[in-house]
């Protein structure tokens, strides 16, 4: 049977090419302009454009009567780097590395023996490096595709290695196999790659490749600018940032996100607390501690009834479990709560607008005290009273926890959505991850046995667990929206308490969530 020149393999790659074409036009074309670059007849490209609009895969400009890739065709190509997106996860990263380095920062995949470019952040310099979106470059001798290779399995690597041209395409470029399988084990020990003007003259590019939690090898990142900014001695300095800034986009990348609903939570026996906060496990004791901040009250629950054990006057910043008794700081310093309830300041306490209080393993105090800029010094508060900083950050701090397993000290930033790190001894802070603000505001850190982070989302509705290595595993709805604050306790740790407030809620919605204020425990397998 005869087909027209409108079905079957032909018609198929005659639409491929009408896409080609247009997809490498910014301004669109007409039907016209088609017709003549790629020689077709007329009334064939009418067929093909009249199908390609319908299915979404090119849209008319009716203004300027020219043809466009459609929408269809963005939301295929996010399908070959989505689940989770790859460009999502790396924005951030990506962002940070071109503010650091006020160079352009690239986001890359491999398609074949060539990368693809899939994002890009433009550096602050009029003379940048300028790579287009969807530019592809041979693999082996750009930064991105020497990272990729450079994490891939032997066989796999030696495979893609052994079929590709080594053309030069400037004096620098390796063309050598023995001497680029050499290459790819250097980047693959230092964990970052160096394009070293193999691919353009005068340019030099610094990457790292993007590993999954599975394992695999989603892409890479890079920074690239002129050799005269990007020198060798700057390269090897950013190499290490640009190698830890994939980890933790290739952190974010993981399928098997685990969602609990809030059918089964139940809140713990007791009054609501106007805003509950700081709880606080006591292990010899058996018992969860925690605060109404806003009704001033230190409350104790032992697993079967919750009670008052004192009221101070002035709205609760934080609680500290020390020997026998209890520190509730305030806005005017500090007071001392004994087991019987009996209140007395703490005179030896500094001043200030504290933020964030708590105690390591050796029950130092860790504190961050509110500065004139509108972010936080964080440091020790010393026996005297004095408070020493260590650290100063942008913006306000709202939870502060110290995990003794790595000694680190971690705290809860809700502007920016961070959780940060900092380790004693060291003026490093570390990000260990961001959650959008739309997800809900940070509140609240802690830690299970098996390394996680868990902070509550106000306004969120969830309480949600950080794996070590800063990506998103664990998702928990809760009935109420303003979850606070969360500790670990019971037998063998496995139980999470949340505390809640009930003061922020609209009436409207605390019709739907007459829990608020309660306090909440989940167990957690």
């Amino acid at each position: 049977m005869a087909t027209s020149s409108g079905d079957g393999t032909g018609a198929l790659e005659k639409a491929i090419d009408v896409l080609e074409a247009v997809g490498a036009t910014a301004e669109g074309l007409s039907q016209a302009d088609i017709t003549a670059r790629l020689a077709l007849p007329r009334t064939t490209v009418y067929r093909l454009l009249a199908t390609l609009v319908a299915r979404g895969l090119l849209r008319r400009d009716p203004v300027r009567k020219v043809y466009r890739l459609g929408f269809r065709c963005f939301e295929m190509a996010r399908q070959a780097y989505a689940m989770p997106d790859l460009v999502a996860a790396a924005a951030v990263e990506l962002r940070a590395l071109r503010d650091l380095t006020g160079e352009t920062s690239y986001l890359a995949t491999l398609d074949g023996a060539e990368v693809i470019s899939l994002e890009r952040y433009d550096g602050a310099h009029s003379k940048r490096s300028a790579a287009a979106l969807g530019q592809r470059k041979p693999a082996y001798c750009t930064s991105q595709g020497k990272a990729i290779l450079s994490a891939m399995g032997d066989a796999e690597r030696d495979a893609l290695v052994r079929d590709m041209t080594l053309k030069p395409l400037t004096p620098l470029t390796i063309t050598d196999r023995r001497r680029l399988q050499t290459e790819l084990k250097i980047t693959a020990a230092r964990g970052y790659s160096i394009d070293d003007e193999e691919i353009v003259m005068g340019v030099r590019c610094v990457g790292a490749p993007v590993v999954d939690t599975q394992g695999k090898v989603r892409g890479a990142i890079s920074v690239a600018g002129p050799t005269w900014r990007l020198t060798r001695e700057r390269v090897e300095l950013l190499g290490p940032e640009v190698a830890d800034a994939a980890r933790r986009i290739g952190a974010q990348l993981k399928d098997n996100l685990t969602l609990a609903d809030d059918s089964a939570l139940q809140p713990m026996p007791g009054p609501w607390a106007f805003f509950g906060n700081h709880p606080q496990w006591c292990a010899r004791r058996q018992r969860l501690y925690w605060v109404d901040s806003l009704a001033p009250s230190l409350r104790v629950f032992d697993g079967e009834a919750d009670r008052l054990i004192a009221q101070v006057d002035l709205p609760v910043s934080g609680l500290i479990l020390q020997d026998e008794d209890f520190i509730l700081t305030h806005q005017s310093g500090a007071s001392r709560i004994s087991a019987d309830g009996t209140a007395v300041p703490v005179t030896a306490w500094p001043g200030g607008v504290l933020q964030a209080v708590c105690t390591d393993d050796s029950q130092a105090i860790w504190a961050a005290f509110e500065v004139a800029s509108g972010g936080s010094a964080v440091g020790t508060i010393e026996p005297s009273g004095t408070f020493k900083p260590r650290w100063h950050l942008t913006e306000p701090v709202q939870c502060l926890r110290y995990r003794p397993e790595d000694g680190t000290l971690y705290a809860c930033a809700p502007a920016s959505g961070d959780i940060l790190t900092m380790k004693p001894g060291t003026t490093a802070i570390r990000r260990l991850t961001t959650v959008p603000k739309g997800s809900g505001r940070v509140s609240g850190i802690a830690f299970d046995a098996t390394g996680g982070v868990w902070t509550a989302l106000r306004d969120g509705w969830s309480v949600v667990r950080i794996s070590p290595e800063g990506s998103l595993d664990r998702v928990i709805g809760l009935p109420v929206p303003c979850p606070t604050d969360l500790a670990f306790g019971g037998a063998g740790l496995s139980r999470l308490y949340v505390t809640t407030a009930r003061q922020p809620v609209s009436l409207d919605a605390l019709a739907n969530a007459p829990w608020s204020g309660r306090l909440f425990a989940l167990e957690v397998n």
